[in-house]
Order: C-alpha cells, then sequence, then structure tokens
C-alpha cells in the first residue's frame, strides 16, 4: 500500500468513490484534497505520446484533442488549449461550488501544495468572499456532475474528421466512447494504439489495430514519417521546461506557506481532521446493489491517465455488472504511456504523409 493509500485510509471513506462524490465534498473535502497534492500538475511531466500530440499541431495536422485526463498534461506539452476538450475537466481552474466564482490559481496551489506546520489543520479552500464562504473545487467531474458543455459542442468535430486516432483506451464508458463510432464509416480511417483490443476496432474495412506501448508506436510512426529527431528534441524541451516551471512554482507556493510539508501526515492529524466535519450516511443509491446504475446515471466514464487518476477510472464496462470495485489512487508511473486520448484531424493538406502512415501500419499490422 502506497502512502496515499495508507493516508486516505485512515479516513475510513464510506465508499471508495466517496473522495469523488459532491455530497461527501460537502461534507468533508479534507480526503480529496490529501488526494489532490499528489494529483496536481507538476507532478509529472509529459510523455513522449504527448510530445507526438504536440507535433501533430506543430505540422497543421491536429484539429481536435479530446482527452479524459485531468492532469493537464496536454496543456503543459504545449498543445493549444482551443485544441483540447477535457471531458472530465482538469486542474486548469476552480470555482466555488456555491456561487460558482472563479478563484484565483495562484493560490489555490499554494493551499493545495504549500507546507504546514506540526498539527497545523489543512487549509481548505473557500471563496472568502462578503456573503459566501463555499469550498473551492477543481473544474474536475465529480459523480454527480454534468459532462462540461464544451464536450457536447465539440463531437460533431470526431464526427466530421477525416481520421481518427485512438490512444491507450478499452473503449467500453460511454459517453466518451461514442467518439469512436460516430466518425464516417466509410470515409475515415480508425487507428487504435493500445495494448489490447478495444471496442470494435478492426471491424470496419479502413481500421487499422496496433497492440502495444503508445510511446514505442508513437516513435516507430515518427520514425517512419521521418520525425524522429522533432519528437525526441520536442520531449527534452519539454522535460526541461517543466522541471524549470514545476520550481519556481513550488518555491512560490511553499514560501506562502511556511514550515513542514503537510503531507507527512501523522495518524493523530488525520484523526484530528477528519473528525471536524459531520459523518457522511452513505445513500441508498450507493449501495453495491445500485452502484452500477448510479455510475450510468451519472455519466460516469472510466478511462485514466497514465499521470493522474479520474473519479471514474475503474475500467468498469458499458454494459453489465461491475467487474471491479474500489479506484487506484496512487500516481502511475510518469514515464508510461498516456492512457485515453482520442484525437481527430483533418489531414486534408497533406494526404500524402498521412497515406504513407496509413500503408506503414496497414503492413505492420496485418502482414506480421
Amino acid at each position: 500500500m502506497t502512502t496515499l493509500q495508507s493516508n486516505l485510509a485512515r479516513f475510513n471513506l464510506p465508499f471508495p468513490e466517496a473522495v469523488f462524490n459532491l455530497d461527501f465534498f460537502r461534507r468533508n473535502p479534507v480526503p480529496f484534497y490529501t488526494l489532490a497534492a499528489e494529483l496536481y500538475p507538476g507532478a509529472f511531466r509529459p510523455t513522449p505520446t504527448h510530445a507526438f500530440i504536440k507535433l501533430l499541431s506543430d505540422k497543421g495536422l491536429l484539429h481536435t484533442c479530446f482527452t479524459q485526463n485531468i492532469d493537464n498534461l496536454e496543456r503543459i506539452a504545449g498543445v493549444p488549449e482551443n485544441k483540447i476538450v477535457e471531458a472530465h475537466g482538469s486542474f486548469a481552474s476552480q470555482h466555488c461550488i456555491e456561487c460558482k466564482a472563479l478563484f484565483d490559481g495562484d493560490e489555490m496551489r499554494q493551499l493545495v501544495l504549500g507546507k504546514y506546520k506540526d498539527g497545523e489543520p489543512i487549509r481548505i479552500p473557500r471563496y472568502q468572499r462578503v456573503g459566501c464562504a463555499g469550498l473551492v473545487k477543481p473544474d474536475i467531474v465529480f459523480f454527480g456532475e454534468q459532462l462540461p458543455e464544451r464536450f457536447k459542442a465539440s463531437k460533431p468535430f470526431a464526427a466530421a474528421a477525416d481520421l481518427l486516432l485512438i490512444l491507450g483506451t478499452s473503449l467500453t464508458v460511454t459517453p466518451f466512447s461514442s467518439l469512436a463510432t460516430i466518425v464516417h464509416r466509410e470515409h475515415c480511417p480508425r487507428i487504435l494504439i493500445n495494448p489490447g483490443k478495444a471496442g470494435n476496432m478492426g471491424q470496419r474495412k479502413r481500421d487499422v489495430v496496433l497492440l502495444g506501448k503508445c510511446d514505442e508506436i508513437v516513435r516507430e510512426l515518427c520514425m517512419a514519417l521521418g520525425w524522429s529527431e522533432d519528437l525526441e528534441r520536442m520531449w527534452a524541451t519539454m522535460g526541461k521546461q517543466v522541471e524549470l516551471a514545476d520550481q519556481q512554482e513550488r518555491a512560490k507556493a511553499e514560501n506562502a506557506v511556511t514550515a513542514n510539508n503537510r503531507r507527512e501526515f501523522r495518524e493523530d492529524q488525520l484523526d484530528q481532521r477528519s473528525g471536524s466535519f459531520p459523518e457522511f450516511r452513505v445513500p441508498d443509491r450507493f449501495t453495491p446493489a445500485n452502484h452500477r446504475a448510479c455510475l450510468k446515471q451519472n455519466y460516469i466514464a472510466t478511462g485514466s491517465s497514465s499521470n493522474a487518476v479520474h473519479p471514474g477510472r475503474q475500467d468498469s464496462p458499458a454494459t453489465g455488472d461491475v467487474t471491479k470495485t474500489g479506484y487506484p489512487i496512487e500516481p502511475l508511473n510518469p514515464n508510461s504511456p498516456i492512457d485515453l486520448d482520442l484525437i481527430g484531424f483533418s489531414y486534408v493538406e497533406h494526404r500524402t504523409e498521412i497515406a504513407v502512415l496509413l500503408i506503414f501500419f496497414s503492413e505492420a499490422a496485418f502482414h506480421k
């Protein structure tokens, strides 16, 4: 068990999903902010696959990047914000859950990542303005919340895509997985890059399925296109920029709130902090018998980021019984490929390059 898992276990959560449940958050935000410190942007660097997405954008090939990741790594990688659709939100902004006012990002970072004196309670972000002292929550989708309007408004982009890349997903969760099926059956090739088979990929005549690690396959793809140096240079530069920015941000946060790092929890501190909030009774809708219906009702999509964990992460199937319960709450290997992105982009002006890409993958996938 990791330190983070151990810390959260001491809160005696009524059910594993409680840390991302809006009703529970209102009653006791401490468990979430314990987790948020580990997931907050800056703890991880983009992978070569993130660099590949940025490279596609720089070459004028990327139209839209749909992602379920909440770790901001697409933004950190330099993918233009107007090309990113974060279906489950992200840590990029935060609002008061009562008055909906925007909360300052620097102040949020200081509270989440800052250092605390021994015995000092966690400072929970609140919107301290006249008439409101509501809790502040990052703009990530919790249980009981709808997906962002931007996701719904952007689905036509996928439907009109000339080529769809699907990176690292089992395609088992709606509504996000529908992006893979709404592209034109005859005119839009679909390329799956994933450790295992996913959804109905491979059933259409223009499908290409490449099984393996995303980072490795992306590197092979770039080698075939003559982009290897561009990719590696971009990824190396990206790492240095992230490291410098992280050092600056952490120094700012640590100077704002002094003393010992508040992640060094002591058991008595945890008991004291969690005990300051009223007990949370598990609603009937969260009983094991109703768990699946609750997930479906609240649009919980599974999917995951390699570098941050989404509240819906459990890879439960789109239909049928829940096969796994509980949520992996430890950060994953920062060097592993991103888990869940669907990228639709136009290649109208680059058909020669993309044709080479498709021929290369067709041979690799079907002539082994």
